[in-house]
C-alpha cells in the first residue's frame, strides 16, 4: 500500500513540474486536444499504459 502512495505523490511531483517549468506548453496542448480523435486518444493511452507496465516490469522484475 506504501509504495502505492509513493507511486501517486510521485505523479503529483511530475504533473506539478510540467505545469510550473512548461504552463504555455500545457495551454497549446489543451487546445489543441479537441482536434485529435478518440481513436487516437484511447491508442495513446494504450500505449502509455503498455508502457508503464513494462517499466514497472523490468524494475520490479
Amino acid at each position: 500500500m506504501s509504495e502505492l502512495l509513493i507511486a501517486f505523490g510521485l505523479f503529483f511531483v511530475i504533473e506539478g513540474l510540467v505545469y510550473a517549468l512548461a504552463p504555455s506548453f500545457i495551454r497549446k496542448m489543451a487546445e489543441e486536444l479537441p482536434l485529435i480523435s478518440d481513436q487516437q486518444m484511447r491508442a495513446f493511452g494504450l500505449a502509455a499504459i503498455g508502457l508503464g507496465v513494462f517499466i514497472v516490469w523490468m524494475i520490479r522484475g
